[in-house]
């Protein structure tokens, strides 16, 4: 018996003295960070950013890589089903760690165990935007278009942000709207610019630029509060004469479940510093983008929290799963 408590101690300690060395060399080559969305999305953008300041700081090579499609899923499961040694990442968001638990029937990985949290990049609104030949000058004359042509107003979304902003909104506004699905955000855009849908609700980078250059219309922005990026925009509630409508979104990252304390601990510092970092701020402050470091306990708890909101929203929504 003291033998076999002998032999395994000693093989504990290996283990242990294994994991510290690669812990202490990692990263030794270069890091893979998906970014579930297609390039130009807000994700894509903030993503990007964030994997070069990384880069500086841990002395490897941080690689975007695009891997979009179903809402977040396909990239955020390919970062689950990654071995757990820090050299593939996921650039998260509300849609891909916490909403897709309520939006999808079943989820090819468990969001709520498949992911070590890393760090929490951010958050930024939308802006609910029409076509300018849309007869609506303001989000009430909007609303009050689709409760005379009940399911004829149409709307985009590609990301589960915009799905789930458009038809909360509706469901607080009392009105019907028709979805039009998009695979990425500047497509939808296109279309919403065309003429072929009517509403879009995305993040300030997808539409902020196009406001101000006069060729859509913004009507609200979906946050609590007025976005310093365009003050003249009134929120939701003040608009609709609202209380509880905010609908955001937030960007974060994550690796594979199993992915060794001490390597969490070095992306977190490499997060944390891209996130304090002032040309990173000042390049985003533009799309309302308000960077939040913390640590990888604190993503854990807002990724809950989250999962509850966000379910709650497409129950109240009645979004039925797909």
């Amino acid at each position: 018996m003291r033998l076999i408590l002998r032999s395994l101690a000693t093989l504990c300690g290996a283990v242990l003295c294994s994991a510290a060395a690669l812990a202490q060399s990692y990263p030794a080559k270069p890091i893979k960070a998906i970014v579930p969305f297609a390039a130009g999305s807000a994700t894509d953008q903030i993503g990007r950013a964030f994997a070069a300041k990384m880069s500086e700081t841990l002395g490897q090579v941080v690689v975007v890589e695009n891997k979009a499609g179903v809402n977040g899923m396909l990239g955020a499961d390919a970062v689950a089903k990654s071995a757990p040694d820090g050299y593939t990442i996921l650039i998260g968001t509300n849609s891909t760690n916490a909403a897709l638990k309520s939006l999808m029937k079943k989820l090819p990985y468990d969001q709520d165990s498949a992911f070590a949290p890393l760090g929490y990049l951010g958050s930024v609104p939308l802006i609910i935007a029409v076509n300018n030949d849309v007869p609506a000058k303001n989000l009430r004359e909007f609303v009050d278009l689709a409760k005379a042509k009940p399911g004829n107003v149409t709307f985009a979304s590609a990301s589960t942000s915009q799905l789930v902003s458009s038809e909360v909104l509706a469901s607080m506004a009392g009105v019907q709207m028709t979805n039009v699905p998009y695979k990425s955000g500047p497509a939808a855009m296109t279309d919403l610019i065309g003429g072929q849908v009517m509403m879009f609700s995305a993040d300030f980078a997808v539409t902020l630029p196009q406001v101000k250059g006069g060729k859509i219309r913004g009507l609200a922005v979906t946050s609590i509060k007025r976005s310093a990026a365009i003050p003249d925009l009134p929120t939701v509630n003040e608009a609709l004469g609202l209380k509880d409508y905010e609908l955001i979104a937030y960007f974060a990252m994550f690796a594979p479940a199993g992915t060794p304390p001490e390597i969490v601990a070095k992306l977190n510092q490499a997060i944390n510093a891209a996130a304090n970092s002032k040309d990173l701020q000042e390049k985003f402050a533009p799309i309302g983008f308000v960077v939040e470091p913390g640590s990888p306990e604190a993503l854990a708890q807002r990724s809950k929290a989250e999962t509850a909101k966000w379910a709650k929203a497409i129950r109240d929504a009645k979004i039925e799963p797909q």
